[in-house]
């Protein structure tokens, strides 16, 4: 039986059958699960965490804190303007 390390519900999966590596689904908690070990079967969560600050550190690096582009971009546009 393997366990969700998120929420502890019982995942229905065959632990002869799973691969290192594969990609599960919680069905309670609808987690996105990693195989990191076979026999014994061990699932690591795949953090979302992650994904979301490395694109609001993108987005934040694109339009700055007032709203208007980087000063990277805003020298682009000028050097634009002025050929």
């Amino acid at each position: 039986m393997i366990r969700c390390p998120e929420c502890s519900a019982e995942i229905d999966v065959d632990e002869d059958e799973v691969e290192e590596g594969e990609i599960l689904s919680c069905p309670e908690c609808e987690s996105e699960l990693e195989v990191s070990q076979t026999h014994p079967v061990h699932l690591n969560v795949i953090s979302d965490d992650l994904d979301d600050e490395e694109e609001e550190e993108t987005e934040e690096s694109e339009i700055g804190e007032d709203g208007d582009y980087s000063d990277e971009e805003e020298e682009e546009y000028e050097e634009e303007d002025e050929e």
